[in-house]
């Protein structure tokens, strides 16, 4: 995704403001409007959570773990083209009808040369997908790979300092390796622990 691509801006009472780049809205920090799926999956009565592997060579959290599939509305996108971001990324056809809506979650992430103010269209996907139907957008993802929900959200309740995940990755060579190891939350993208508490909460109530 371009630097340059134009993105709606809000205020801090989200009220719509007007367009700017890409850039520009990290550098000063515009609340924007992101999309975020999380697939999840149900496989012999146990639930589990899918998570990209940002590519080594992306800008902002190379190599770490983050939502399923995300990105950036463009100013000319409504919140049902996010879909496009699930085909894009991870190569996934999901039609928005398909999508459980957990809400409008808003979340700030400031670094030294960033400041991520994010109005995040966030929604659940039940997968019955398999490794094997993920095709990546290598430039932005790297792999892909899944942790039991139980799990992960014991890992941001404090419960665990480190959980088992699976999957695969894709070398400098194109090919796929498999993952199985151990991580801990330094691993993820850091995105405020209340965000993804807010979110296993919201997930937890479609489960089951």
């Amino acid at each position: 995704m371009g630097e340059q691509e134009k993105i709606r801006i809000f205020d801090d009472n989200k009220n719509l403001i007007g367009v700017a780049s890409r850039s520009d809205v990290h550098r000063i920090g515009y609340w924007h409007e992101v999309f975020h799926c999380w697939f999840i999956s149900n496989e012999q009565g146990i639930d589990y959570i899918y998570l990209q592997i940002r590519s080594k060579n992306k800008k902002d959290y190379p190599n770490l773990l983050d939502i399923t599939a995300a990105g950036h509305l463009l100013a000319d996108e409504t919140v049902e083209d996010g879909v496009r971001e699930i085909k894009e990324e991870i190569g996934i056809d999901v039609a928005f009808n398909e999508l459980i809506k957990l809400g409008v979650l808003n979340y700030c992430v400031v670094q030294k040369d960033l400041v991520d103010k994010e109005l995040a269209n966030v929604f659940l996907y039940k997968t019955e997908n398999t490794f094997d139907d993920f095709t990546l957008q290598v430039e932005e993802v790297s792999g892909i790979v899944k942790a039991k929900f139980t799990d992960f959200s014991k890992l941001w309740f404090g419960e665990k300092d480190e959980i088992e995940i699976s999957g695969f990755e894709i070398t400098d060579d194109g090919k796929k390796q498999i993952i199985k190891e151990n991580v801990s939350r330094n691993k993820f993208v850091p995105h405020q622990a209340s965000f993804y508490k807010e979110v296993i909460q919201k997930i937890h109530e479609h489960l089951g």
